[in-house]
């Protein structure tokens, strides 16, 4: 049956050229989408039942369901989505708990918020693209939508055993109480015996502290993750035991690059090279005799000027020096898998622009979006990561057993 259309084009321009807006509320598209969707949902109804039929099923038509349909224009319609007796028509151009045809401009929305962007300039930007007028309280809610997304995620199962995990957290100005306090958004990133990287979890809190990292590692636990080889971590006391308190095999190493970077807070520039390349040689030394000969090197030619380096890396040596427990295989996986700064230099690039965040939720929609995205690069396995697998399986092999 070929569906007949009241709809008359030069009306509508001639309407448009009177002033009146194509888009947002009232606008003169309304009428032709709403015409356009219900004829592509009475095709969708005809098929169905006619497929049933075929199917030696009796079906017919039994009359519409009505929803209001909404446009991030600010626009809306009201929807006649067809029934059928039986029940089992499914719609697919507009699904039955769909209120929005704008998709495609709710997933531009959520890129630019991601990416950084405030609501006034997301409004502009999306002005200018789709000739489409939108509220920051209209962009608001749609990036709301993914506090749900956040919270599915976070409570996602989790694989039993990573080989590598790193936990960090970088800390934002948030307000809480009509003031701003500094709170910390916590990642935890996995590698998987498959060596690609995954984002274990996202956690927000006051302050940085071990009794929190507790409660997370707890929360990985509860999902599934029962154990881990090699936990990479910074330099917070009382973080191994935390960790060890969950995951009493895993071996924790201390963040090179964070060691590294907390070294030369109060180095001047005029050292800065020349300190940086002899920390270099500590940690790229081939054994741990090596790297505590290089220490005394350093303490000899730096300690007059900075003795607050050589003090922090002899207070961490114990965890610091894990390195040297294996082959080179899996030194480089663990030195070339700086995983967790790279991830951490994308969610600082999607915030740079807000000093300041209004909520807890709207820190995590951001960080969220920012790993989001970083995570869909992440196809292959990282670098060296069959190499270092296998010499995973002999130094951990009783671990890895009940995994395999």
């Amino acid at each position: 049956m070929e569906e007949q259309f009241d709809f008359d084009f030069n009306e509508v321009l001639n309407e448009f050229r009177n002033g009146k807006r194509l888009t947002g509320k009232d606008g003169l598209l309304a009428p032709l989408i709403k015409q356009l969707t219900e004829a592509a949902l009475e095709a969708e109804v005809e098929s169905h039942i006619a497929q049933d039929v075929l199917n030696g099923n009796t079906n017919r038509r039994n009359g519409v369901n009505r929803k209001t349909i909404k446009g991030t224009s600010d626009g809306s319609f009201e929807l006649e989505t067809p029934r059928d007796r039986n029940g089992t028509f499914e719609p697919q151009i507009v699904k039955k708990h769909q209120t929005t045809l704008s998709y495609e401009i709710e997933e531009k929305i959520l890129s630019m918020y991601g990416l950084g962007m405030s609501y006034t300039d997301i409004t502009k930007h999306i002005e200018e693209i789709y000739q489409v007028s939108i509220s920051t309280a209209t962009i608001s809610t749609i990036t709301d939508k993914i506090i749900d997304k956040v919270k599915q995620w976070q409570a996602r199962p989790l694989d039993s055993i990573y080989p590598f995990v790193w936990l960090d957290a970088i800390h934002y100005k948030i307000k809480e109480g009509g003031k701003y306090v500094s709170k910390a958004v916590y990642t935890v990133l996995g590698v998987n015996m498959e060596g690609k990287k995954d984002i274990l979890g996202l956690y927000l809190s006051e302050s940085e502290g071990a009794n929190f990292w507790l409660s997370v590692l707890t929360d990985l636990n509860n999902r599934g993750l029962q154990d881990i080889l090699i936990a990479s971590v910074d330099g917070l006391k009382g973080f191994p035991e935390a960790i060890n308190s969950t995951f009493p095999d895993a071996k924790i190493q201390l963040c090179i690059v964070h060691m590294v970077r907390n070294s030369l807070k109060l180095v001047p520039w005029k050292d800065y090279k020349a300190v940086t390349a002899d920390l270099k040689r500590i940690y790229q030394s081939i054994s741990e005799q090596e790297a505590s000969l290089e220490l005394d090197r350093f303490v000899e030619k730096w300690d007059d000027k900075y003795p607050q380096i050589s003090k922090s890396w002899r207070t961490h040596w114990v965890n610091l020096i894990t390195i040297f427990d294996y082959p080179a295989d899996i030194r480089k996986v663990i030195y070339t898998t700086n995983a967790i700064e790279s991830l951490n230099s994308v969610i600082r690039k999607s915030v740079k622009t807000r000093k300041v965040f209004p909520s807890d939720d709207a820190a995590l929609k951001v960080v969220f979006l920012a790993i989001e995205a970083a995570s869909k690069k992440w196809t292959m396995p990282i670098r060296n990561w069959k190499p270092a697998l296998n010499r995973f399986m002999i130094e951990f092999e009783e671990q890895l057993a009940p995994h395999i």
